[in-house]
């Protein structure tokens, strides 16, 4: 099968050469906190490595981004910064983090998406990995499960839809950790849309045995072969997310027409006035019209 830039591969020696660096233990990790999210400055490299090893040792890792939406969404919502703080890595996923913290802190930490590094992973891993897919159309998720299965000779453990109840004690989010746990995946990748997928983890997190959880977005689109990320140059320039919008307008409008200017404003009041957040809903979670999207 053609490469493709929405499943990247990283040669298998060049990571298993970073696998020293990923058992590094997390305190040399270079942090960089960009409006109150705590950030790895990890390269794609690192992070693939790191989750190889976790994912092999059966441990439990927490792996999460955030783009300009995410971080707009934060400072209403405290639970927010909290699973960053908590996350085994964080990562910056989108330009305008970047702009911001080369802005605020004069740093640019590396940015990078989960289809850019999750293909190293299940290169590595091959038979020895075993995923359940989280979120997207019912279709969608049954044909990336299906696609990794033959791409990298993974295993599927179980595949899940995103349109149920994800509130933290529905009877669908309870049957569905423990169905999760029943079958053991090495790797859960929640594929849910930003930020349902991240309140989803942040709700369930203590409750889900052992395994690497990636917050994967669109990754199922992407592997499923409904969506085609644009060449790595496009992200190297920063304007993926004008691709996005041509692509998707009637989805995306409000997050980029109206949310890069929202998130302009809030990097200017924070260089300004400092950490004085809008009150928002403590822990509790967020109000039903910020989730941007349903599967």
């Amino acid at each position: 099968m053609p490469s493709d830039h929405a499943l990247s591969v990283v040669p298998v020696d060049r990571v298993a050469a970073l696998g020293s660096t990923a058992a590094m233990a997390s305190t040399e990790t270079d942090i960089i906190e960009v409006m109150g999210l705590r950030m790895h400055n990890l390269h794609r490299d690192v992070i693939a490595a790191r989750v190889v090893e976790a994912a092999a040792a059966k441990r439990k890792m927490l792996v999460v981004n955030a783009n300009a939406h995410f971080v707009v969404l934060s400072q209403r919502n405290p639970w927010m910064r909290d699973l960053f703080a908590r996350a085994d890595i964080a990562f910056c996923d989108g330009a305008g983090v970047q702009l911001a913290a080369r802005f605020l802190t004069g740093r640019i930490p590396h940015r990078t998406t989960p289809p850019e590094w999750i293909g190293s992973v299940l290169e590595q891993l091959g038979p020895k990995a075993s995923i359940f897919w989280l979120g997207g159309h019912q279709e969608a998720v049954e044909e990336a499960a299906r696609r990794y299965e033959v791409r990298y000779g993974v295993t599927t453990a179980g595949v899940q839809h995103g349109y149920f109840d994800a509130s933290r004690d529905s009877l669908e989010t309870l049957a569905l950790v423990k169905r999760i746990n029943q079958l053991a995946p090495s790797i859960l990748l929640v594929n849910m849309g930003m930020p349902r997928q991240e309140q989803w983890l942040w709700d369930n997190w203590d409750r889900l045995q052992p395994g690497v959880a990636v917050a994967a977005g669109a990754l199922v689109d992407h592997a499923a072969g409904l969506v085609r990320r644009p060449p790595r140059w496009v992200a190297n320039l920063g304007i993926e997310w004008l691709v996005r919008l041509v692509r998707e307008p009637r989805r995306l409008w409000r997050r980029y027409v109206l949310g890069l200017p929202v998130f302009g404003i809030y990097v200017l009041r924070f260089a300004v006035f400092g950490p004085k957040r809008v009150p928002g809903r403590g822990n509790g979670g967020i109000n039903a019209d910020q989730t941007t999207r349903v599967s």
